[in-house]
């Protein structure tokens, strides 16, 4: 796509993307036409999709099977009042239409699972792990090295967040990070441990950036580098980490397929 398709309208509210030399209209146009499938409509999914929507990206999906609780309401951003007992799926694409016409929007109500994640995968450009449970950041891991698409992984609890990115292929990957999930009942309880309401702000925002710049080739992803945050000594750090030639998924032998791994379920970290 070229600057020719971008209309009076999107010149104008893409204008401080268009008039950047990193970006320009063709890459306001690349986003335009980009596919991104955020899993996960709550704490880090909110500021993703929102951040996503304004960018332009046009076609987002938003794959939750939760509704909306009062409770998620002190971090859920694009929910409101009126949406408690609503499908999250439901008010987060009122929320992105009534932020930007030019994106559609697609629902999937559904818990991702090892049966629909290839195909859901399969269908986009990039994919944002905003779920909250290890099972599920296994299975996106898997699905999408073995599908040779992005990957933008974050994850918080109270006063720490974490964000690294999973190059189209892998290698490396979520697992030669993580080989193993942690063992059933040492995570902490997920309704008492709670989660500072602005720290997936910070995280969301830093996961849209990677899915922004992967669709646009703009920057350095972080792939191989495991970026963590502290709000509460406002100090960042970078952990760098390699290709695990043993590794399941990218490594020398790899599984075929999802099918192949066994996801199982254990204490989702708070959103």
């Amino acid at each position: 796509m070229s600057d020719l398709n971008l209309d009076a309208t999107q010149l104008d509210r893409y204008s401080r993307h268009v008039i950047m030399d990193e970006v320009g209209p063709d890459g306001q146009a690349a986003l335009l036409d980009a596919s991104v499938l955020v899993v996960g409509a709550g704490g880090l999914g909110a500021p993703v999709l929102q951040y996503l929507a304004a960018a332009g990206v046009g076609r987002l999906g938003v794959a939750d099977d939760d509704v909306v609780e009062r409770s998620n309401l002190q971090r859920q951003v694009i929910h409101a009042d009126a949406d408690v007992g609503r499908p999250k799926v439901d008010s987060a694409r009122e929320f992105v239409e009534a932020l930007n016409p030019d994106v559609a929007v697609e629902t999937h109500e559904t818990r991702v699972d090892r049966d629909d994640a290839p195909g859901l995968v399969a269908e986009y450009d990039v994919v944002v792990d905003a779920s909250d449970n290890f099972a599920t950041r296994y299975l996106l891991n898997d699905a999408c090295v073995l599908a040779d698409t992005p990957l933008c992984h974050g994850a918080i609890y109270k006063f720490e967040g974490q964000a690294t990115t999973i190059a189209a292929g892998g290698a490396p990957c979520y697992r030669c990070l993580f080989p193993e999930p942690p063992e059933p009942g040492t995570v902490p309880d997920c309704a008492t441990t709670g989660v500072l309401g602005v720290l997936p702000g910070t995280i969301g925002a830093v996961q849209a950036t990677e899915a922004v710049k992967l669709v646009t080739g703009i920057g350095d992803p972080l792939v191989g580098r495991m970026f963590t945050y502290d709000a509460a000594d406002l100090t960042t750090d970078e952990v760098p980490y390699r290709a695990n030639p043993e590794c399941p998924v990218c490594g020398d032998d790899p599984v075929e397929s999802v099918a192949s791994q066994t996801y199982q379920e254990t204490c989702a970290v708070p959103e």
